[in-house]
């Protein structure tokens, strides 16, 4: 079989022709399709798992987010500012390990409390919600509830690694009218990057905040540039959330 027989796009020479070669379409087409390209009118902005037992010295510490908490805080600010929809997403563990993957059940089931109900170390990380939020309400949210934090910001517990599993959180982006998601949070390889897919399953446009997302490598950025998503800093994605702003008061 020849090269252009063996590949779907033919020859190198072809793909380069045609700007298929996965590489040169990463770095320079995904985003510029009008079919996965942001909406930064009609995103949301989620962040995943930033809780405090995730942060440096506790219980489960997951290294570099931390570090990316300022960003997400300021994603918050910004999203917050002009009135986009926010949803915080979040884990419990039960005591007795229950409601846990199987693989976390004797660690979360442990004498030391990991994101355990009515614990400190289950609450968003620092800077997430607004000075006025309160405390999470554990029952209504183990019980499929959303809490809301402000007009448009809310908490949603997920029972597994990803956002929309067994959760409403495609039935309250619905119904705001959202059509982009902008991801930011705690732990890429599992949380963020299952979520990241479910969102793409579900024709969202995705925008991961490269910055902004702990446990993020270089092949991860490869991967979800190849299914669409675009990787942009917290930088960049301010700059769109003000052009919104400034669109709104022009």
């Amino acid at each position: 079989m020849s090269a252009a027989q063996g590949s779907p796009y033919g020859t190198q020479e072809r793909q380069e022709e045609c700007g298929t070669t996965i590489g040169r379409r990463n770095e320079h087409d995904v985003g510029m399709d009008a079919l996965v390209m942001a909406h930064y009118p009609t995103a949301a902005l989620l962040t995943v798992d930033t809780q405090v037992d995730t942060l440096a010295g506790q219980p489960l510490e997951i290294p570099g987010t931390s570090e990316v908490v300022p960003n997400i805080a300021t994603l918050c600010r910004a999203f917050r500012e002009v009135e986009r929809p926010i949803v915080h997403l979040v884990r419990f563990y039960r005591e007795d390990g229950s409601n846990a993957e199987p693989l976390r059940r004797s660690l979360v089931s442990g004498p030391i409390p990991v994101l355990r109900p009515g614990t400190l170390g289950r609450l968003l990380a620092p800077g997430l919600t607004p000075d006025d939020a309160g405390d999470l309400d554990d029952d209504l949210l183990l019980s499929g509830g959303a809490q809301a934090l402000g007009p448009t910001e809310v908490v949603i517990y997920k029972p597994r690694w990803g956002a929309f599993f067994e959760t409403s959180l495609d039935q309250h982006l619905r119904s705001a009218a959202v059509d982009t998601v902008v991801v930011a949070g705690c732990n890429f390889p599992n949380c963020p990057r299952t979520s990241i897919y479910e969102a793409s399953e579900r024709d969202y446009r995705v925008v991961m905040v490269d910055d902004a997302v702990s446990g993020l490598y270089d092949v991860g950025r490869r991967e979800m540039q190849n299914i669409g998503v675009a990787v942009l800093s917290t930088a960049q994605v301010l700059s769109e959330v003000q052009r919104v702003a400034g669109a709104r008061t022009a």
